[in-house]
């Protein structure tokens, strides 16, 4: 007799592994699509510390990064305003002055750099036109300026001492001459000049006093040995010499061409322009009679240039704080956009004292009454302002800048390393451009969000609308709610054939 079926309940079910022990299965769907089983744990000790220090220098950076660019879009939204002023047809806009030179120690794309980065947007901003002065080598931007000087001078009437070296006329005054006789006028405002550089800003007051205080014709030259052409005077010869020379003038002889003589090429210069005077010569020397009572205001700029393997510490931290610098040109910048206030650089009285403190007599004691009655503490003279401006670059600047003229060339100009020389005649007439009260006030608002000079609306644009109905608006889909069209309608009135 067959046996009965047994019910399901008591159908012998496969053993389940208890929980907890064994390995776990994992995703079924993973499993089928042959996927490799993915078990979170946390890092090895080597990986924690890779993650760690690329994940902060990441974060560090791109922190940076941003509020740099927040650092510029301020300032350049407080000049955006420029260029939207309308100008005459007739008048020509502003330019300003870029007096940029490569570093101590390094080459001239870096100063370029620089100027890309930090101060371009802010005149791009600004609808600024500029013109740029550069300097691959040490002393180019002094010799640049001061033949622009001189050339102003010659502009205004003064005339060289011998007319026949600059009776050519270049292209740049051929044209300003065709723009007078169709009535084009200059600004009428202060261009401004832009140094870049404690290095460049030694050669920009070297160039402002040999323009101004130097004459138009360039010193004569000292003559060389070699062009010393006295006759020698005549060998004696011997009776055996004549006697041999009678012998070999009954040999015939041949007849040998003389070289041709090739015309003397004009050698490029090796160097730039050698200066026309020196600085101590600026108390003997009269300044230009076409010297104006106020120069061109100028803006000094901080350029750091820090070279050297053992220096990798603070270039790796300035690279990670660039927003600071940002912010610091940026202001600098837009006080020479605006140009709204200027200010004359300040200088301080310098004393000597002829007691030495050091011997028995002298000491603080002896610079009482009788020191100041006998004469002991006089005024040596002034320290300007534009003198300590950005000195401590100096101690920065690469060792091969320090380095002795080589043999033959001891006379050569290092106007970086010489201590900065200034004429007060020079000194006074220098301005400075300077951000007004206003303008601070503003560029914090701008910092704030609360305004923008971007078209007068606040930066960010309307708050009181939601993010949707901003976004419709920036494509072009919500201009109906403030009465306006869309945005490829606004314009588009009436007809198309009016």
């Amino acid at each position: 007799m067959a046996d009965k079926p047994k019910p399901a309940d008591e159908i012998a079910k496969p053993a389940m592994p208890a929980r907890g022990t064994g390995a776990p299965e994992g995703n079924p769907v993973f499993r089928m699509m042959g996927l490799p089983r993915f078990r979170f744990k946390l890092p090895s000790r080597n990986w924690l510390i890779f993650l760690s220090i690329t994940g902060s220098f990441t974060t560090a950076l791109f922190y940076d990064k941003h509020h740099k660019k927040k650092a510029q879009q301020k300032w350049c939204n407080l000049v955006s305003h420029l260029a939207r002023e309308p100008l005459a047809v007739n008048q020509m806009p502003r330019k300003i002055t870029i007096f940029l030179s490569a570093p101590p120690g390094d080459g001239l794309r870096s100063a370029r750099e620089y100027f890309q980065e930090y101060v371009k947007p802010v005149l791009v901003a600004a609808a600024l036109d500029w013109d740029v002065v550069e300097g691959r080598r040490e002393g180019e931007v002094r010799a640049g300026l001061a033949e622009k000087v001189r050339k102003l001078r010659r502009k205004k009437g003064e005339k060289p001492e011998t007319e026949s070296q600059h009776a050519e006329e270049d292209a740049e005054d051929a044209i300003d001459r065709v723009r007078q006789s169709v009535g084009v006028r200059d600004w009428n405002g202060a261009n401004g000049d832009l140094v870049i550089g404690r290095h460049t800003w030694k050669e920009y007051i070297r160039g402002l006093h040999e323009g101004w205080l130097g004459p138009l014709n360039p010193p004569p030259e000292a003559p060389s040995p070699s062009s010393d052409n006295t006759p020698l005077d005549p060998i004696p010869t011997t009776d055996a010499q004549d006697s041999s020379q009678r012998d070999t003038t009954a040999l015939p002889t041949e007849t040998v061409e003389a070289p041709k003589p090739t015309p003397d090429k004009p050698k490029k210069p090796s160097g730039p322009i050698p200066p026309y005077i020196n600085p101590s010569q600026y108390p003997t020397l009269s300044i230009a009679p076409t010297a104006p009572s106020i120069l061109p205001p100028s803006t000094l700029l901080p350029f750091p240039h820090l070279l050297g393997f053992f220096n990798t510490p603070i270039r790796i931290y300035r690279f990670l704080t660039r927003r600071q610098l940002a912010d610091r040109v940026g202001h600098d910048v837009a006080a020479l956009v605006l140009g709204t206030y200027t200010r004359p650089y300040g200088a301080t009285s310098e004393f000597s004292s002829s007691i030495d403190p050091d011997s028995p007599s002298g000491g603080p004691m002896a610079l009482g009454s009788a020191g100041l009655e006998g004469g002991s503490i006089v005024e040596s003279g002034k320290r300007w302002e534009q003198q300590g401006l950005l000195e401590d670059e100096e101690q920065e600047w690469h060792k091969s800048a320090r380095k002795p003229n080589p043999a033959g060339e001891e006379g050569k100009e290092r106007v970086w390393l010489e201590d900065m020389v200034m004429d007060e005649r020079i000194g006074a007439r220098m301005r400075a451009f300077e951000l007004g009260p206003e303008e601070e006030a503003k560029a914090v608002r701008i910092t704030n969000g609360v305004e923008s000079d971007v078209d007068g609306e606040r930066e960010g644009g309307d708050r009181s609308q939601g993010i949707g109905q901003r976004m419709k608006t920036l494509v072009g889909w919500g201009g109906d709610q403030d009465g306006k069209g869309k945005g490829w309608e606004q314009g588009l009135v009436g007809d198309e054939g009016e």
